[in-house]
């Protein structure tokens, strides 16, 4: 075609007239086209993307683990299908080794990769509910319960116009600007509700510690480890907003720009090293680790009263 040669950087030669390079009926291969023009420019590192599908896989392990443990059943299920989208994502860049034209797995790695995130948010957002309910539901501006309904029903809003923009972009080879954009208000509806979430957290830490009441729990060994889960909490809550803005700036860049989304390394440290180190963070910042849930407890429905009202300690 003749568009795609016209839009062939510097010193590559002209394509055959029947080649696609990018979209639905892409058929360049190595063979007959340079790396350097397909969507990334660049052959994802196969050892870099194998590894974060076996970090994520293992992930996943421990938080069943710990779910089932700790009977966090709404926790361990937002933790895994997290861990699930970003390994079939990772397996995506995996097949883009083999052919960096392949357009359904740029497709399959874009939206996995990108919506990932939101299922960690989910989990976020309910340990804030039942760490209320645990420590002083009394001092929370607003009943718990209405903090996993608003932020995950944000959350679900922020998947549907990332993965609608993600969607349109790559199925109109990368040329809708109305996929960009709703990409970019995905992300960005998922940032606000991060950043909303976190000044309703710190003003309730800061209410809760403000009150003296955590001295109660020194004596047992409770405070170390409220130390460790908020810690951990707040760090994994920062390594994603450092990551959604990293995707922002590559966002409105878009996906034919010769910056952001051409940098493998920015990608792998600030895309993939920051939501996975925000994973094992979770794992320490892990609602079981304060919580002690009833033996008896089958259902592990966040929204059930049963549950957020059967943590000890208030």
């Amino acid at each position: 075609m003749s568009s795609e040669s016209d839009s062939l950087p510097p010193g590559v030669p002209p394509l055959p007239p029947y080649v696609v390079v990018f979209g639905p009926r892409a058929n360049c291969t190595l063979e007959i086209c340079p790396v350097e023009i397909s969507v990334y420019g660049y052959r994802p590192s196969l050892a870099a993307n194998v590894s974060f599908i076996a970090l994520f896989t293992v992930s996943a392990l421990i938080h069943t683990y710990l779910g089932i443990r700790w009977k966090q059943w709404w926790y361990m299920a937002c933790m895994n299908i997290g861990a699930v989208n970003a390994v079939i994502g990772y397996a995506g860049r995996v097949m883009m080794w083999y052919n960096p034209f392949n357009f359904a797995a740029f497709m399959m790695q874009i939206i996995c990769i990108s919506t990932g995130p939101v299922y960690y948010c989910a989990a976020i957002y309910i340990t804030l509910a039942l760490s209320i309910n645990y420590f002083a539901p009394d001092l929370s501006r607003f009943k718990p319960s209405l903090f996993y309904y608003i932020f995950i029903t944000c959350d679900i809003i922020s998947l549907i116009l990332q993965a609608a923009g993600g969607g349109l972009s790559t199925s109109t080879s990368g040329q809708s600007q109305m996929g960009v954009d709703l990409a970019l208000a995905g992300l960005s509806f998922q940032v606000f509700t991060m950043l909303v979430f976190c000044f309703f957290f710190a003003d309730y830490l800061i209410r809760y510690f403000r009150s003296g009441r955590w001295k109660n729990r020194a004596h047992d060994g409770s405070s170390t480890r409220l130390k460790l889960f908020f810690s951990f909490m707040v760090l994994a809550i920062l390594l994603i907003l450092a990551r959604c803005a990293y995707r922002l700036a590559e966002l409105h860049e878009g996906y034919r720009s010769e910056g952001l989304i051409r940098d493998e390394g920015l990608f792998i440290a600030l895309e993939g090293v920051m939501v996975l180190a925000s994973v094992y963070c979770l794992m320490v910042g892990h609602p079981g680790l304060v919580f002690k849930a009833k033996k008896d407890s089958a259902s592990g429905d966040p929204s059930s009263e049963q549950e957020l009202q059967e943590y000890p300690g208030r």
